[in-house]
């Protein structure tokens, strides 16, 4: 398989150039199983692990390959391989495990656009989506609002209206997978080299657009419930999928909790709050009472939808939350290291 129909780029060549060695090759890893990984290389498909000095050094999962990854390997028999090193990722998509544990999980790697899949039956939820897309900007991908099952919605074009109010310069595709409504659309986003991650909840249609997309029936679809709309996970993990007309597909399980990991920059996604919050008298404003407050004010005469400020304000919270936990852990780990380190020394010198 040629390099480029599995995302090869620019980007990715000069990186292997630097870290080029002897009887190593790259690869991209489809498929993440527990204790191994499926990659693809120009020569074929592999099951491989990770060598032991990988393994030794890699100080967090982040440090662990992820599906859409390219990593570098030394093929051996029966198509197994050793995995040696990731390749520098060009954008990853990530959240916050799920759990009280503070730790990063990584949904998918070296992504130039993310479809953002929500169906337009009941499970339509705008609060949801605009989760999703300060994830999506945060990864460094193009976000693409895909609206699903339009052949079971009504009201759409009120909704697609809500979503252009806070969704402001991203594409919204309304698809319908039983018609084949929209779906011409969305092979503009899929030419050759480049790499397309589904994600959305349980239900929203993932795996039948990719089916779509693909041309054959290549995932496993299940029937949603018909009491509120929502489906049982058809995916089970995650999983990389190359188009034979050119381009990737990362299809991902469905995400009731989506955490988020971080957001440096909202002002993508919230640039109607922040542009507001300029004009407050108060540089530090919480908007919470403040005279002056030129947020409160766009919610008072209708500007500023409640619901979207107190969207916002949660995200804010969650982030600062994340932020103390990150830097307690940091602080624990780094004492860890130095009471270990010292105790290394007493060894020595006993000896």
């Amino acid at each position: 398989m040629n390099l480029l129909h599995l995302g090869w780029n620019s980007f990715l060549d000069e990186a292997y150039q630097e870290m080029k060695k002897e009887g190593l090759e790259p690869a991209r890893v489809k498929q993440e199983h527990r204790g191994s990984y499926e990659v693809s290389s120009e020569q074929m498909t592999y099951m491989a692990a990770l060598s032991g000095k990988f393994r030794f050094e890699s100080d967090s999962r982040e440090d662990l390959p992820a599906v859409g990854d390219w990593v570098l390997i030394a093929p051996q028999e029966n198509q197994r391989a050793v995995i040696h090193y990731v390749l520098p990722r060009k954008s990853k998509f990530s959240r916050k495990a799920a759990g009280n544990t503070t730790e990063e999980q990584i949904i998918a790697t070296n992504i130039d656009t993310v479809f953002l899949v929500n169906a337009l039956n009941q499970d339509f939820n705008i609060g949801r989506i605009e989760r999703y897309l300060v994830m999506a900007w945060e990864s460094g991908a193009n976000p693409v609002i895909v609206l699903s099952k339009a052949d079971l919605a009504k009201s759409i074009e009120e909704k697609v209206e809500a979503l252009e109010g806070i969704a402001i310069g991203v594409p919204i595709h309304v698809v319908s997978s039983a018609t084949d409504t929209g779906i011409n659309e969305l092979t503009s986003y899929l030419s050759i080299g480049t790499t397309t991650a589904l994600l959305g909840s349980s239900g929203a249609g993932k795996s039948t657009l990719i089916n779509k997309l693909y041309g054959t029936d290549v995932q496993t679809v299940q029937d949603i419930r018909e009491g509120d709309g929502k489906g049982r996970h058809t995916t089970t993990s995650r999983e990389l999928i190359v188009l034979e007309s050119g381009g990737v597909l990362i299809d991902t399980p469905g995400m009731r909790e989506l955490q988020l990991w971080e957001a440096s920059d909202m002002s993508h996604s919230f640039h109607d709050i922040e542009s507001l919050a300029e004009g407050c008298h108060f540089r530090d404003c919480k908007h919470n009472g403040e005279p002056g407050c030129a947020v409160e004010e766009a919610i008072q005469v209708g500007e500023l939808e409640l619901r979207r400020f107190r969207n916002y304000q949660k995200f804010q919270r969650e982030l600062s939350f994340l932020e103390r936990q990150t830097n307690k852990k940091a602080q624990l780990e780094e004492k860890k290291k130095w009471k270990k380190l010292a105790g290394d020394r007493t060894r020595q010198n006993r000896r």
